[in-house]
């Protein structure tokens, strides 16, 4: 986008892409959504919308990245730290995010349980106290963490092999 709007003799906007970026991006997203495609019968149906950016250096604060952020509702934030484990889907659980939680709420407290929201933000929780807890190892070792913060270490490592770690058979 900015080579083209470069050759046009367009006015560059921020690091040197279009003015327009955001409005060009919005109007791709946008697109997503329920859909009536053409025939028979007269049916609804959903278009989903995945922009996969990838910045350059990881650099998450140049312009295109940036304005998908903004535009877009889910956030799937992939972690080379994950890949190299080999622990797949390598999306990071601390960087990933969405804005349709609330929405969804119902659904899932229909479909899955109950209690399903308040679990996920225990699991959450523990995946963040484990991020903690492994700095502290790293400086300390295990052996010098009480037992309660042991139990939470491995608690969140079932989360992650057992419920967030697809395994390829």
């Amino acid at each position: 986008m900015r080579e083209i709007s470069g050759r046009l003799e367009e006015l560059p906007g921020e690091e040197g892409f279009p003015a327009y970026l955001a409005s060009r991006l919005a109007q791709f997203y946008e697109r997503s959504g329920a859909v009536t495609p053409l025939g028979d019968p007269e049916r609804t149906g959903s278009l989903t919308v995945v922009g996969a950016v990838s910045p350059p250096g990881g650099d998450f604060s140049e312009p295109v990245t940036q304005a998908s952020l903004r535009l877009a509702g889910t956030f799937w934030g992939l972690d080379a730290d994950l890949a190299h484990a080999r622990h797949f889907p390598a999306i990071s659980w601390t960087q990933s995010y969405s804005l349709y939680i609330r929405e969804l709420a119902a659904w899932y407290e229909t479909e899955v349980g109950r209690d399903w929201q308040r679990l996920r933000g225990d699991a959450i929780e523990l995946l963040a106290r484990e991020r903690t807890l492994l700095e502290i190892v790293q400086l300390v070792g295990l052996d010098a963490l009480p037992e309660d913060d042991r139990i939470a270490l491995e608690a969140a490592r079932l989360v992650r092999e057992l419920f967030l770690q697809q395994h390829a058979l």
